[in-house]
């Protein structure tokens, strides 16, 4: 009976530099968050007081993502045999649900100006909101450096920032038709564009991390098609324990149990299978078990 367990961790490059991404987007966000809280209230502005609580929630999300990485990156132990990868994902679920109340708490308060538009000063707003846009567009930048696209951690905080750039956008348009219009409708009604955006994002975040918490698997791969894979291999007979899931979201990792003939060379086909994982898949945290037809105890696995 043949076992074997592989993996890289070529994970050091892109934990750098999400790191430095998000320190800096941290520092930019948190700065003209309190710009943001101190023009909101001088102005009377609902959708700059929803932008600036928004860019609360970014401050404390990217924060949470910067320490959720750097705790990430400690090597495993004996107790913790994955390390702490995982956290990485839980930050990300935090963040989710953290977008989803905040856009509850616009609503909420749109709904009370809806009734009764207060006066708002348009063009401190329209300063304010324009600068909140720049800085918006900065931090997003950075975080596309960033491995946004592999990475949920990051992805949410992007996503965060981005709510930010769409909020910054609809307190400019509400400000200008204040201005223009004296239409003080505009700003509660930006602030519900803002918040509908907001929990669209924060339910998407919340969902595809309680997947890889729930240790579904990954979004990209089919095990069926992993299995059938790994049957396509002429030393194969069977596949069973097959079982695809994610540390965290760039560290996909698969386990299972083939069965060949009593006279296969289990290296031979462990080395095969391998390779057929690695590049059919992309999966480098592998764990194979082989089996010898007649003597694996669970002929009815599948």
């Amino acid at each position: 009976m043949g076992h074997s367990h592989s993996h890289d961790h070529g994970h050091h490059h892109h934990g750098s530099s999400n790191k430095t991404a998000l320190k800096w987007a941290f520092f930019l966000i948190t700065f003209f968050m309190v710009v943001e809280v101190i023009g909101g209230v001088l102005t009377n502005s609902l959708a700059l007081l929803s932008d600036a609580g928004h860019m609360l929630s970014d401050s404390a999300a990217l924060g949470l993502s910067y320490v959720a990485i750097t705790i990430g990156q400690r090597a495993a132990s004996s107790k913790k045999t994955f390390g702490y990868k995982r956290f990485e994902i839980l930050a990300a679920f935090i963040n989710g649900l953290t977008l989803m109340a905040i856009s509850l708490y616009i609503f909420f308060e749109a709904y009370q100006r809806l009734m009764d538009p207060p006066e708002v000063v348009s063009t401190g707003m329209l300063v304010i909101s324009s600068l909140g846009l720049v800085v918006n567009i900065a931090a997003a930048f950075i975080l596309m450096k960033g491995d946004k696209d592999e990475n949920l951690n990051v992805r949410s905080a992007f996503l965060h920032v981005l709510g930010d750039m769409l909020g910054s956008v609809g307190a400019i348009g509400a400000a200008l038709l204040i201005l223009f219009f004296g239409w003080y409708m505009a700003d509660p009604i930006a602030s519900i564009i803002v918040a509908v955006l907001i929990i669209i994002s924060g339910f998407r975040v919340t969902r595809d991390s309680f997947h890889i918490l729930m240790e579904g698997a990954p979004i990209h791969l089919d095990t069926q098609e992993v299995k059938d894979k790994l049957l396509s291999l002429e030393e194969v007979k069977q596949v069973h324990d097959l079982h695809v899931w994610s540390i965290t979201s760039d560290f996909p990792a698969v386990s299972c149990h083939l069965v060949v003939d009593n006279e296969e060379n289990d290296q031979l086909v462990l080395s095969r299978a391998k390779k057929l994982l690695h590049d059919e898949f992309e999966l480098h945290h592998v764990t194979i078990q082989i089996d010898k037809e007649g003597t694996t105890g669970c002929e009815s696995c599948n």
